[in-house]
């Protein structure tokens, strides 16, 4: 109770400080409007600590995780305080790309070659200067998955890199076929359900460090495809754990979500063009097997899927698609440690559709559940550019994961 009361005593007078400054000076002139923007802080401040300022929900289905977490990872535990003035979840999810920094980092790419005489584009972090882990050979590795149409050029990929160079962690951004620049050799891009690529990328990663111990992260898209890989690999893996951030569980009911008309109109529709403006990139590739006429008249995901993604992956029909894609059906046969972090009010990922029941059924598997935080938004702060509670979040897992490897492993 008492930590409340000095929450809301801070809190408070940030506002009104806030206030004092934004507000005309004519109106301060009077005791009246002081006390009425004073009582407004007030009301203000205890719905927003009331209501809005929760602890996470942390589900796991082990007493021996759960402990991990909460020795190793206090975060998952703490109170998360987001913005004051923007904690609603679209909101969040539609500032956050404009208001947290992009600290430059300089990548080295490698082009690997596929079977099918594809190419994979990694863009490594090498972090060769770090102090804590001289040693190349044996410096642990974290491969980061962005999301749909991301790249290693995404805020929070940036913000990745930046808190595992503190750390003195190497990084591989892996970068979905066509997404990055390069040349699409053959006329396949990525999927979620499709795991080929990305356990191509992760044996390759294993193959050059050896000795460095290595787990992976993944954001929105890039967090479904590292769950469904884990689901079908179980313990049979080089990674050591996973961190998953923002993932759709079902995508039968993200793409419902997304097709209500103010989630249409924010989200949906403009990541459609952004699906059809990669396809137009590789045109000549892409048009002798595709109808791209068909595909680029789609004004949803769930068409575009319909019309290209399902078919250029051999499903019969997109409900097909959609259940492969979904990692809640496969979350019961993950073998190695992973945290997920999701928010409750994400549109791409509505609340009722995480798989908490299943979660409870495996001893590997963490959910940590915000009840703010949007998709891959998580602001927290008055002014929010340079760290976020899901940079938090991953900073403390991955630190945990590598410095107590002899505990995570034996789980």
């Amino acid at each position: 109770m008492r930590l409340l009361e000095t929450d809301l005593q801070v809190l408070t007078r940030e506002l009104s400080l806030y206030l004092e400054i934004q507000v005309p000076a004519g109106l301060f002139g009077s005791g009246v409007g002081l006390s009425l923007v004073l009582g407004f802080s007030a009301a203000f401040a205890c719905y927003y600590l009331s209501s809005i300022a929760k602890k996470p929900q942390l589900v796991t289905g082990s007493e021996t995780f759960s402990r991990f977490l909460q020795e190793h990872c206090p975060v998952v535990t703490e109170t998360y305080y987001p913005t004051v003035w923007c904690w609603e979840g679209r909101v969040q999810t539609l500032l956050r790309p404009f208001i947290t920094s992009r600290s430059p980092v300089q990548y080295r790419n490698e082009l690997i070659k596929t079977p099918d005489g594809g190419q994979i584009s990694l863009d490594w972090f090498d972090n060769n200067d770090s102090i804590c882990f001289p040693d190349a050979s044996t410096r642990p590795t974290i491969l980061l998955l962005p999301g749909l149409t991301g790249t290693s050029k995404e805020s929070y990929i940036l913000h990745m890199i930046q808190q595992s160079e503190m750390l003195g962690y190497r990084c591989v951004v892996f970068n979905n076929r066509g997404t990055a620049g390069e040349t699409l050799l053959t006329p396949r891009t990525y999927c979620a359900a499709n795991t080929e690529d990305l356990e191509a990328v992760i044996h390759h990663i294993h193959n050059m460090h050896a000795s460095a111990p290595f787990m992976a992260a993944g954001v929105s898209m890039g967090g479904m495809l590292l769950l469904n890989y884990l689901g079908q690999t179980g313990q049979e893996t080089p990674l050591m754990a996973a961190a998953i951030f923002s993932a759709g569980w079902n995508v039968f009911e993200s793409a419902e979500s997304l097709e209500k008309p103010l989630n249409w109109l924010l989200f949906n529709y403009y990541l459609t063009t952004c699906l059809q403006s990669s396809i137009s990139r590789h045109r000549q590739t892409l048009e002798k097997l595709f109808d791209l006429n068909l595909v680029m008249k789609a004004k949803t995901i769930r068409e575009f899927d319909k019309q290209f993604t399902s078919v250029m992956f051999g499903y019969r029909t997109i409900d097909d698609y959609y259940v492969d894609a979904s990692p809640c059906r496969k979350l019961k046969s993950i073998g190695i440690p992973v945290l997920c972090l999701n928010s409750l009010d994400d549109v791409f990922s509505p609340g009722h559709a995480i798989p908490i029941e299943t979660a409870k059924q495996n001893p590997n598997v963490a959910l940590v559940l915000t009840s703010c935080g949007g998709h891959i938004g998580f602001l927290e702060g008055m002014w929010p550019r340079k760290c976020t509670y899901m940079d938090r979040v991953f900073k403390q897992f991955v630190q945990a994961v590598f410095e107590h490897e002899n505990q995570i492993c034996s789980m």
